[in-house]
């Protein structure tokens, strides 16, 4: 997805760790308001599910792994379901790497703003590949959460969901519950194994390690922490700051400069 010599941002308070720009990706999830995408999030990151709902104006987050001895970077980006500044969702998309579009199986609504914001990813996303000439596939899962509700209460059938995907080797659907945690893992699985990555990246197929222990990641941390016995750990960032809007700008010219291309960017610019 990135190219080796150019490094997204990756400024996190006391958490900086020397991750290689071709292993740093970011992940966007987004969807209508109260369908559970920060729920989602949570149990990628937590393993718990928070009853209390809070809307999300948007939330950024970041793991770190290093699986065989390989550093990589994830970085998530949480965004609102009301979407008030359009600018900042296409901003949100142009510097995604792997998508996540939730909607809820008992809100039909949540399922016609999926369709929509399928059709805009691939949009911007196709005008950015113009532009810079990459051939990188767009890894995407729709999922469709609460299915552990009564069926009678469910407004989208399984067979609409997965008309969205059928035409496209790197999308996929799933039905999944935030709640009970059901099809969750297997969702992340396949998200991540579309994207190419390692797939001890899914929450399940990981050690997970506290920052408390100061440098973790460091070979010699490991040996002296005798916790051999897996080869892939993950730690959340406490500290992670959403890059700035400058930068992420920064970053989307200097892929599209970078090709010898014009500057010329009207039909890709954030507006």
């Amino acid at each position: 997805f990135q190219d080796q010599a150019m490094m997204k941002t990756m400024s996190g308070g006391n958490c900086n760790l020397a991750v290689p720009a071709k292993n740093s990706y970011r992940m966007v999830v987004l969807g209508a308001s109260r369908v559970g995408k920060s729920s989602i999030v949570s149990r990628f990151l937590n393993g718990r599910f928070e009853d209390q709902y809070t809307p999300t104006i948007e939330d950024f987050h970041r793991k770190v792994y290093n699986i065989r001895g390989d550093m990589y970077q994830l970085d998530i980006l949480d965004t609102s379901g009301n979407h008030p500044f359009p600018a900042m969702r296409r901003l949100s998309i142009l510097t995604g790497d792997v998508f996540i579009l939730v909607f809820s199986l008992d809100n039909r609504e949540s399922f016609d703003e999926v369709k929509r914001l399928q059709k805009q990813i691939l949009e911007v996303k196709s005008c950015l590949k113009n532009k810079t000439k990459e051939s990188a596939d767009l890894p995407m899962v729709i999922c469709g959460n609460k299915n552990d509700h009564s069926e009678i209460f469910r407004k989208v059938r399984t067979d609409e969901g997965e008309n969205l995907v059928s035409s496209d080797e790197n999308c996929a659907y799933f039905e999944v519950s935030a709640k009970k945690n059901t099809n969750v893992d297997e969702m992340f699985y396949v998200l991540f194994s579309m994207a190419k990555l390692p797939h001890e990246m899914s929450p399940s197929l990981h050690r997970k390690i506290s920052i408390q222990y100061g440098d973790p990641f460091q070979q010699k941390s490991f040996r002296m922490r005798r916790v051999k016995d897996m080869d892939a750990y993950g730690m959340i960032s406490p500290f992670a700051r959403r890059p700035s809007v400058n930068s992420d700008l920064k970053y989307i010219k200097s892929k599209v400069l970078r090709e010898g291309q014009s500057r010329e960017r009207e039909k890709c610019t954030v507006q």
